[in-house]
């Protein structure tokens, strides 16, 4: 199987995902996520996950959308880019 993510951007207020295969943490500013290609923080204000699919790897946040963030492909290094980002 191959490695695949797409991401839709709607007037920064709407982005569906997919691809995703962890979700690590969410709260209303931040979105902590891997995809099949890496880390994905996803920054903004009043965010929150409004649909998601385990089995297909769909997600969808709305809020106030301000940063898309890729970290590391490789998800067994713990502190790369987005680590740093959290420290």
């Amino acid at each position: 199987m191959s490695e695949r993510h797409n991401a839709i951007l709607e007037d920064r207020s709407k982005l569906m995902l997919t691809g995703v295969t962890d979700v690590e943490n969410f709260d209303e500013n931040k979105v902590y996520l891997y995809t099949q290609l890496g880390e994905l923080v996803i920054r903004g204000r009043q965010l929150h996950v409004s649909e998601m699919s385990v089995e297909s790897g769909e997600l969808t946040v709305e809020g106030e959308i301000n940063a898309l963030i890729y970290g590391d492909k490789d998800r067994t290094k713990k502190l790369g880019l987005l680590g740093k980002l959290f420290r």
